[in-house]
């Protein structure tokens, strides 16, 4: 189903509001977009209770919280089976360093997103958390140096 059709221009700009600032007061929304703060916080409902939002993050400077260095890990494991993929994809999420796991189609079966204090603390997760483990039979890591992000609509308009 393609939520976008669902979505008219009032919709589109509070979803758009709500990613640049997602604490924005109410009022403030609604005379972004051009409507009564109890229709903008109608729609809001309706647009989580049908999952178009599914939440309300802070983004935080990973630095500030001891994690200066970001990488990708693409990882493959095996044999590989849907238990396998099920159990490493929660056993990943579970190490400290992993900040998200994508379990990927084609020559990776894992991606996964780490960050760490420093470029040591990367070697130790590779060699001593990832490599140690049985299933893991390839990895590859690129440190991510900067990274940029849209919002879902803006995607979508591009």
């Amino acid at each position: 189903m393609n939520e976008k059709s669902n979505l008219d221009r009032i919709d589109q700009l509070i979803v758009a509001e709500l990613q640049r600032d997602a604490r924005i007061q109410m009022r403030d929304l609604a005379d972004v977009v051009g409507v009564a703060p109890s229709t903008c916080s109608e729609r809001i409902r309706r647009l989580h209770a049908t999952g178009i939002i599914t939440g309300f993050h802070a983004q935080v400077d990973l630095a500030a919280l001891g994690r200066s260095v970001q990488a990708l890990v693409f990882t493959q494991v095996r044999p590989l089976s849907r238990a396998l993929i099920e159990r490493f994809q929660d056993e990943a999420l579970r190490m400290p360093e992993v900040m998200a796991v994508f379990v990927l189609a084609g020559g990776d079966d894992f991606l996964l997103h780490v960050g760490v204090p420093g470029v040591e603390d990367l070697h130790a997760f590779l060699v001593d958390r990832l490599s140690s483990r049985r299933e893991v039979v390839t990895f590859r890591s690129s440190i991510i140096f900067t990274h940029g992000q849209k919002s879902a609509l803006e995607s979508l308009h591009r």
